[in-house]
């Protein structure tokens, strides 16, 4: 992501499927051996939970350790919620290992408007990706900048998109509380439309 920041969104949304994608079906899988008469809803409650309480525990994390630990959190924030996306979709019977999940990841995460062009910006990243393997292309920038841009980029995609929401976390005195729940607000609104899309499928 660093080498190509302008697409860190989709590069984490292709990722987060190759990789938590089989984690998510395999939660699904025996969470319903365990419990058979287990519902969807309650199966994706449950995903809500824990990645909720997840999100909180970063944001307060960061809030301590001041706007370096902020700027972090974004991007830890990012691949929080994209898990959880992840585990909704497994609970609703929706495989998410499937490549169509990386682009309902920017889709709910607003990072794209419609499917279509999230469908094509992952066709570009994909494609630098397999670029990247033979050419450099950081080389020369800034690494500041780059971190500065991917921080913004990955700020957008974890639903932290006013700036006073982003220095809430390095508010004196009150940061660890504020952090927390810049975190758990933006998970929850994500979660909300995570499920309404599912069952809805």
């Amino acid at each position: 992501m660093k080498a190509d920041p302008q697409y860190a969104p989709e590069h984490l949304a292709l990722e987060a499927v190759r990789r938590l994608g089989p984690e998510a079906r395999s939660w699904a899988e025996h969470a319903r051996e365990e419990d058979p008469g287990t519902t969807a809803d309650a199966l994706a409650q449950q995903a809500v939970r824990r990645f909720t309480s997840h999100a909180r525990l970063s944001g307060a994390v960061s809030g301590a350790a001041g706007l370096p630990g902020a700027v972090v959190d974004v991007g830890v924030l990012a691949w929080t919620q994209s898990r959880m996306v992840l585990h909704i979709a497994a609970a609703y019977g929706i495989d998410p290992v499937d490549p169509e999940r990386a682009t309902d990841l920017l889709v709910l995460q607003k990072v794209h408007k419609i499917a279509e062009t999230a469908r094509v910006a992952l066709g570009v990243a994909a494609g630098r990706e397999r670029a990247n393997r033979l050419f450099a292309d950081s080389t020369g920038k800034p690494l500041s900048g780059v971190m500065v841009k991917l921080g913004v980029k990955l700020a957008q995609m974890a639903g932290v998109r006013a700036a006073k929401r982003m220095f809430a976390k390095v508010v004196p005195g009150a940061a660890v509380i504020l952090g927390s729940w810049v975190n758990s607000a933006a998970t929850k609104d994500l979660a909300r439309r995570t499920q309404a899309q599912y069952s809805a499928a």
